[in-house]
């Protein structure tokens, strides 16, 4: 069954590490911006019920209480199998909490991405250990049980005993999945840029090698495993039976509908996305401004391999890289090894035409 993709750019702060089209806009784009998803999801015709819903963002964990309900009420078919919110810390009350899980919410993304204070700083988050212990004790208290942790690997002033400290704190808070990444650099965020230029803003002196970043990835693979919750796709991690159902359909190339600024959709046949302008996308009345058909082989690979179940290996001849040590076949499938992972992006390079 499809799912409902939301995105919400809204941001109190830019994070120095972000890449996503959010950020900090003038607060009366938010009340339109509401207004053009109720507006874009009741035009829309479904022709079947969603399975899941996942709010991303920037932070929807700010949006106005009766605007996100109203939001929610015009999604078909709740009560959902899953229905995801990303949050930041420090954005919770128990009042959110109550109102988000009356609406539908049964599982939170929490983004705390690091645990000890002078890295969070690096960040421009204002967090502490103790606001995220009590954002989960919130969301549990008002029934949400579900909750995913993130955590970035190569943060700036990040050491092998700050990694480890953020993992303990992480698994003190028994979440049932937690999601790990190392960080990119890219000119799409504001550390990525300093990094490109060689600078030292943001922290990017401070950066941890690659090599580093590499270690406490493979460091949490390890840890996060042995605490029962073993990596199911190269950046997230979950108790058995508590993976992210609607981010599996995207690896698994099933059908989501996007909508907001910057949300991408996908029918099984073609993909396309909407304007990642919120001023557009408040004004205008068909926001998709890219279409393409999608090529069902090569995302065969490059998305289906990103899973540790890989792929059903019957018809795929022998690659090279299993000679190289970066493919495997077992019980009948083909799936990166543990090296493999490493350079998954050069791996997948090998599927596209």
């Amino acid at each position: 069954m499809p799912g409902v993709y939301i995105s919400y750019p809204f941001c109190a702060q830019k994070c120095t590490y972000c890449n996503f089209a959010s950020g900090v806009f003038p607060r009366e784009l938010e009340p339109r911006y509401n207004t053009a998803l109720r507006r874009h999801i009741a035009q829309h015709p479904f022709a079947w019920k969603p399975e899941t819903v996942y709010w991303g963002g920037g932070t929807p964990s700010l949006m106005d209480l009766d605007a996100f309900s109203a939001v929610m009420a015009a999604i078909p078919g709740a009560p959902w199998v899953e229905a995801t919110l990303e949050a930041s810390p420090g954005t919770i009350t128990p009042e959110r909490a109550r109102a988000w899980r009356q609406a539908g919410i049964d599982r939170v993304s929490l983004g705390v991405q690091s645990f000890v204070e002078p890295e969070i700083r690096q960040t421009g988050r204002k967090h502490t250990r103790a606001i995220v212990e009590q954002d989960v004790a919130m969301l549990r208290e008002a029934g949400i049980v579900k909750i995913n942790l993130d955590l970035i690997a190569g943060l700036a002033g990040q050491t092998r005993s700050s990694w480890r400290e953020s993992l303990d704190a992480l698994l003190a808070l028994e979440p049932d999945h937690a999601s790990v990444y190392m960080l990119e650099v890219d000119e799409d965020s504001r550390l990525g840029r300093e990094l490109t230029l060689g600078g030292v803003r943001y922290g990017a002196a401070v950066v941890p090698s690659d090599d580093a970043i590499v270690e406490f990835y493979e460091t949490a693979v390890d840890v996060l495993a042995a605490a029962g919750l073993p990596r199911y796709e190269i950046s997230n991690f979950a108790r058995p039976g508590h993976e992210s159902r609607h981010n599996l359909k995207y690896w698994r190339r099933e059908p989501y509908i996007g909508f907001g600024a910057d949300a991408h959709s996908f029918d099984g046949i073609e993909r396309w996305a909407n304007t990642d302008s919120i001023n557009d996308f408040v004004t205008l009345d068909n926001p998709i401004v890219e279409r393409s058909t999608a090529i069902a082989g090569e995302e065969h690979f490059f998305l289906g391999l990103r899973l540790s179940e890989g792929i059903e290996a019957g018809g795929v001849p022998h690659h090279p890289m299993e000679d190289s040590g970066l493919l495997e076949r077992v019980g009948g499938r083909l799936r990166l090894t543990r090296r493999g992972v490493l350079v998954s992006n050069e791996v997948f390079q090998e599927f596209l035409a």
